[in-house]
Protein backbone atom coordinates (compact mmCIF):
# COMPACT_ATOMS: atom_id res chain seq x y z
CA UNK A 1 0.00 0.00 0.00
CA UNK A 2 1.12 3.54 -0.68
CA UNK A 3 1.50 6.06 2.13
CA UNK A 4 -1.56 7.90 0.81
CA UNK A 5 -3.56 4.67 0.99
CA UNK A 6 -2.48 4.16 4.61
CA UNK A 7 -3.48 7.73 5.48
CA UNK A 8 -6.86 7.21 3.85
CA UNK A 9 -7.43 3.97 5.75
CA UNK A 10 -6.62 5.43 9.16
CA UNK A 11 -8.56 8.64 8.55
CA UNK A 12 -11.64 6.67 7.51
CA UNK A 13 -11.23 4.29 10.46
CA UNK A 14 -11.15 7.14 12.97
CA UNK A 15 -14.46 8.50 11.73
CA UNK A 16 -16.11 5.09 11.62
CA UNK A 17 -14.91 4.10 15.10
CA UNK A 18 -15.40 7.33 17.01
CA UNK A 19 -17.95 9.54 15.25
CA UNK A 20 -21.67 8.96 15.71
CA UNK A 21 -24.44 10.72 13.81
CA UNK A 22 -25.71 13.99 15.23
CA UNK A 23 -22.47 14.97 16.96
CA UNK A 24 -20.06 17.89 16.72
CA UNK A 25 -16.67 16.85 15.34
CA UNK A 26 -13.35 18.69 15.48
CA UNK A 27 -11.49 18.26 12.20
CA UNK A 28 -7.74 18.62 11.98
CA UNK A 29 -5.38 19.84 9.31
CA UNK A 30 -2.92 17.94 7.15
CA UNK A 31 -2.52 15.08 4.72
CA UNK A 32 -3.82 12.40 7.11
CA UNK A 33 -6.54 14.38 8.89
CA UNK A 34 -8.05 15.41 5.56
CA UNK A 35 -9.17 11.82 5.03
CA UNK A 36 -11.37 12.08 8.12
CA UNK A 37 -13.00 15.05 6.40
CA UNK A 38 -13.56 12.99 3.26
CA UNK A 39 -15.13 10.13 5.21
CA UNK A 40 -17.37 12.50 7.14
CA UNK A 41 -18.51 13.90 3.80
CA UNK A 42 -19.38 10.41 2.58
CA UNK A 43 -21.43 9.68 5.67
CA UNK A 44 -23.17 13.02 5.38
CA UNK A 45 -24.09 12.18 1.79
CA UNK A 46 -25.58 8.88 2.98
CA UNK A 47 -28.03 10.73 5.23
CA UNK A 48 -26.25 11.16 8.57
CA UNK A 49 -26.07 14.60 10.17
CA UNK A 50 -22.97 16.22 11.66
CA UNK A 51 -21.55 19.62 12.44
CA UNK A 52 -17.82 20.26 12.30
CA UNK A 53 -15.34 22.67 13.88
CA UNK A 54 -12.38 22.98 11.46
CA UNK A 55 -8.86 23.82 12.63
CA UNK A 56 -7.81 25.72 9.50
CA UNK A 57 -9.15 27.57 6.51
CA UNK A 58 -7.97 24.71 4.28
CA UNK A 59 -10.05 22.20 6.25
CA UNK A 60 -13.01 24.59 6.35
CA UNK A 61 -12.87 25.02 2.58
CA UNK A 62 -13.00 21.28 1.98
CA UNK A 63 -15.88 20.92 4.44
CA UNK A 64 -17.86 23.53 2.52
CA UNK A 65 -17.17 21.73 -0.75
CA UNK A 66 -18.56 18.53 0.78
CA UNK A 67 -21.55 20.28 2.33
CA UNK A 68 -20.49 19.64 5.93
CA UNK A 69 -22.11 22.25 8.23
CA UNK A 70 -19.54 24.29 10.16
CA UNK A 71 -19.55 25.73 13.66
CA UNK A 72 -17.24 28.10 15.50
CA UNK A 73 -15.31 26.90 18.52
CA UNK A 74 -17.67 27.24 21.48
CA UNK A 75 -20.86 26.94 19.43
CA UNK A 76 -21.23 23.23 20.26
CA UNK A 77 -19.73 20.63 22.56
CA UNK A 78 -17.09 18.79 20.53
CA UNK A 79 -17.62 15.07 21.04
CA UNK A 80 -14.43 14.00 19.28
CA UNK A 81 -11.58 15.77 17.49
CA UNK A 82 -9.52 13.91 14.89
CA UNK A 83 -6.10 15.13 13.80
CA UNK A 84 -2.72 13.93 12.59
CA UNK A 85 0.73 14.41 14.11
CA UNK A 86 4.32 14.79 12.99
CA UNK A 87 5.61 12.68 15.89
CA UNK A 88 3.92 10.50 18.51
CA UNK A 89 6.14 9.53 21.44
CA UNK A 90 5.78 6.45 23.59
CA UNK A 91 3.93 8.47 26.25
CA UNK A 92 1.58 9.91 23.58
CA UNK A 93 3.08 13.37 23.71
CA UNK A 94 3.02 14.86 20.22
CA UNK A 95 4.77 17.22 17.87
CA UNK A 96 2.31 18.88 15.51
CA UNK A 97 2.28 21.83 13.20
CA UNK A 98 3.69 20.94 9.79
CA UNK A 99 0.38 22.23 8.44
CA UNK A 100 0.80 25.52 10.30
CA UNK A 101 -2.41 25.36 12.34
CA UNK A 102 -1.07 24.68 15.84
CA UNK A 103 -3.05 27.30 17.77
CA UNK A 104 -6.42 26.21 16.38
CA UNK A 105 -5.51 22.52 16.50
CA UNK A 106 -4.62 22.74 20.17
CA UNK A 107 -7.70 24.82 20.99
CA UNK A 108 -9.98 22.23 19.39
CA UNK A 109 -8.14 19.30 20.99
CA UNK A 110 -8.46 20.90 24.43
CA UNK A 111 -12.17 21.55 23.91
CA UNK A 112 -13.00 18.02 22.73
CA UNK A 113 -14.25 15.27 25.00
CA UNK A 114 -11.96 12.88 23.10
CA UNK A 115 -8.90 13.72 21.01
CA UNK A 116 -8.01 11.02 18.49
CA UNK A 117 -4.68 11.08 16.64
CA UNK A 118 -4.27 9.38 13.25
CA UNK A 119 -0.81 8.58 11.90
CA UNK A 120 1.22 6.20 9.76
CA UNK A 121 3.98 4.06 11.34
CA UNK A 122 6.93 6.35 10.58
CA UNK A 123 5.44 8.97 12.91
CA UNK A 124 5.93 6.75 15.97
CA UNK A 125 9.05 7.60 18.00
CA UNK A 126 10.42 6.85 21.45
CA UNK A 127 11.01 10.55 22.22
CA UNK A 128 10.06 13.74 20.45
CA UNK A 129 12.67 15.94 18.81
CA UNK A 130 13.71 14.50 15.46
CA UNK A 131 11.12 16.81 13.91
CA UNK A 132 11.35 20.56 14.48
CA UNK A 133 8.98 22.13 17.00
CA UNK A 134 6.78 24.85 15.46
CA UNK A 135 6.22 27.96 17.56
CA UNK A 136 3.54 30.48 16.56
CA UNK A 137 4.63 34.05 17.25
CA UNK A 138 3.07 37.52 17.01
CA UNK A 139 4.95 39.13 14.07
CA UNK A 140 5.87 42.28 16.04
CA UNK A 141 7.78 40.13 18.55
CA UNK A 142 9.36 37.72 16.06
CA UNK A 143 12.97 38.83 16.42
CA UNK A 144 12.97 39.14 20.20
CA UNK A 145 11.23 35.77 20.58
CA UNK A 146 13.85 34.14 18.33
CA UNK A 147 16.61 35.66 20.43
CA UNK A 148 14.93 34.64 23.68
CA UNK A 149 14.62 31.02 22.55
CA UNK A 150 18.27 30.90 21.50
CA UNK A 151 19.35 32.35 24.87
CA UNK A 152 17.13 30.02 26.89
CA UNK A 153 18.10 26.90 24.94
CA UNK A 154 21.77 27.05 23.90
CA UNK A 155 22.36 24.95 20.81
CA UNK A 156 18.79 25.28 19.56
CA UNK A 157 18.36 26.19 15.91
CA UNK A 158 15.58 28.70 15.23
CA UNK A 159 14.39 29.55 11.73
CA UNK A 160 11.36 31.42 10.45
CA UNK A 161 9.18 29.25 8.23
CA UNK A 162 9.01 30.31 4.61
CA UNK A 163 11.40 32.10 2.27
CA UNK A 164 12.48 35.66 3.01
CA UNK A 165 10.39 36.89 0.11
CA UNK A 166 7.32 34.91 1.20
CA UNK A 167 7.35 34.20 4.95
CA UNK A 168 4.69 31.79 6.19
CA UNK A 169 1.64 33.42 7.78
CA UNK A 170 -0.84 31.42 9.87
CA UNK A 171 -4.61 31.70 9.61
CA UNK A 172 -4.37 33.93 12.70
CA UNK A 173 -1.99 36.32 10.92
CA UNK A 174 1.04 35.19 12.91
CA UNK A 175 4.51 33.94 12.01
CA UNK A 176 5.92 30.46 12.60
CA UNK A 177 9.33 29.58 13.94
CA UNK A 178 10.65 26.06 13.38
CA UNK A 179 12.88 25.21 16.35
CA UNK A 180 15.28 22.26 16.57
CA UNK A 181 15.99 21.32 20.19
CA UNK A 182 17.29 17.80 19.71
CA UNK A 183 15.62 14.97 21.60
CA UNK A 184 13.12 16.35 24.10
CA UNK A 185 13.07 14.82 27.58
CA UNK A 186 10.22 16.92 28.98
CA UNK A 187 7.74 18.05 26.30
CA UNK A 188 5.34 19.58 28.83
CA UNK A 189 8.14 21.56 30.47
CA UNK A 190 9.47 22.79 27.13
CA UNK A 191 5.97 23.80 26.04
CA UNK A 192 5.48 25.74 29.26
CA UNK A 193 8.88 27.46 28.98
CA UNK A 194 8.27 28.52 25.40
CA UNK A 195 4.78 29.84 26.11
CA UNK A 196 6.19 31.92 28.97
CA UNK A 197 8.12 34.02 26.41
CA UNK A 198 6.11 37.16 25.64
CA UNK A 199 4.99 37.04 22.02
CA UNK A 200 4.61 33.27 21.78
CA UNK A 201 1.04 32.34 20.90
CA UNK A 202 1.29 28.53 20.88
CA UNK A 203 3.71 25.67 20.35
CA UNK A 204 3.42 22.44 18.41
CA UNK A 205 4.12 20.38 21.54
CA UNK A 206 1.05 18.52 22.79
CA UNK A 207 1.86 17.05 26.23
CA UNK A 208 0.85 13.51 27.10
CA UNK A 209 -2.61 13.22 28.65
CA UNK A 210 -4.35 15.26 25.99
CA UNK A 211 -4.53 12.41 23.48
CA UNK A 212 -7.18 9.78 24.25
CA UNK A 213 -6.57 7.40 21.32
CA UNK A 214 -3.92 6.83 18.66
CA UNK A 215 -4.75 4.97 15.44
CA UNK A 216 -1.95 3.80 13.17
CA UNK A 217 -2.53 3.01 9.51
CA UNK A 218 -0.16 0.15 8.68
CA UNK A 219 0.12 -2.19 5.68
CA UNK A 220 -1.53 -4.98 7.71
CA UNK A 221 -4.44 -2.79 8.78
CA UNK A 222 -5.39 -0.01 11.18
CA UNK A 223 -4.44 -0.67 14.79
CA UNK A 224 -4.95 1.15 18.08
CA UNK A 225 -2.01 1.83 20.38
Amino acid sequence: MTVDALKRAVGFAAVDRYVTAGTCVGLGTGSTAIWAVERLGERLASGEAFVAVPTSEITARRCRELGIPLAELGDCDIDVAIDGADEVAADWSLTKGAGGAIFREKAVALAARRFVVVVTPEKLVERLGAFTTPVEVVPFSLRVVSQAIERAFPGATVRRRGADAAPYVTDNGNALLDCAFGLIDDPAGLDQALRAIHGVVATGLFPSGLTKAVLVGAPDGVRSL
